[in-house]
């Protein structure tokens, strides 16, 4: 039988279970995080974030000694990167003593993301570079409603539509793109209405996951790409999202996500088979 302390927190609930694995001894399957996930049989989350010391990652060359932030999606995917995913774990780091602050490094596949905590108790992340690509995919969702999206890469893919009426649209199911090949490892589909001067609105549909309450890395794309098609200029963007509401600087290709970390819950859970 096997028995794990979890916590469970939120990003503009954007939601996920966090387990510590100082030492990589817990490695989680991917019916594992399926079932973690799952918000009627298990915990319920987004995604699931896991807290290992970084010597222990294969993968990573950088500072042995830093946090490593292992994401999956709810369907057990191995995902790159995720923007609220970051200020919870940051979040569970300085409240379980893990780490001191206000600054923060957090290993990442994505790359080292370092995070401050600000003196209202939000989260500044370094989202290093986002790149807004040339052309566009054509997204079609499950009602009908196709757009032209600009492709962004913040470390993982991205298809940012501007449009408007975004709350009409049907994100019960997944949309589709074209060309399919566009995105050979999925992408994540945010559709963005613009509200103000460097202010938007968005919904996403996130690989692996549905439709969320909010992606940070989502945000960051989003305020990318519509620097590009709208104008408005390097700055602070306000990106509304289901969940609550972030700032994005974008400074050229650099850009930073604000926003709040919030743990609701901790306890113990016992996985099912074994």
């Amino acid at each position: 039988m096997r028995r794990w302390r979890f916590s469970k927190g939120h990003g503009t609930q954007n939601d996920f279970v966090v387990l510590l694995d100082r030492d990589n001894t817990l490695q989680p399957t991917v019916e594992d995080v399926r079932w973690l996930c799952d918000r009627r049989a298990g915990i319920g989350g987004d995604g699931l974030l896991r807290a290992v010391l970084a010597r222990h990652v294969p993968e990573w060359d950088g500072d042995p000694s830093v946090w490593f932030m292992d994401y999956r999606n709810a369907d057990g995917s191995v995902a790159q990167m995720c923007g609220n995913g970051v200020r919870v774990f940051v979040r569970y780091l300085l409240d379980e003593g893990l780490a001191t602050g206000p600054e923060v490094p957090v290993a990442t596949r994505a790359g080292l993301r370092p995070a401050t905590v600000l003196p209202d108790g939000r989260i500044r992340v370094g989202m290093g570079q986002v790149a807004v690509g040339a052309g566009s995919v054509r997204v079609t969702t499950a009602d009908g409603a196709a757009f032209d999206a600009t492709p962004a890469d913040v470390g993982n893919p991205h298809a940012v539509a501007l449009t408007t009426g975004i709350e009409a649209l049907d994100l019960t199911h997944a949309p589709r793109w074209e060309p399919a090949d566009a995105f050979p490892e999925g992408v994540n589909l945010e559709f963005v209405e613009p509200r103000g001067e460097r202010h938007v609105a968005m919904r996403v549909f996130e690989r692996g996951v549905g439709e969320t309450r909010s992606c940070g890395t989502g945000t960051v794309a989003v305020a990318a790409a519509a620097r590009e098609r709208l104008g408005g200029g390097d700055g602070v963007w306000t990106v509304d999202v289901p969940g609550g509401r972030v700032e994005v600087e974008l400074s050229g290709d650099e850009a930073t996500l604000t926003g709040p970390a919030v743990l609701v819950a901790h306890g113990e859970v016992t996985l099912p088979g074994h």
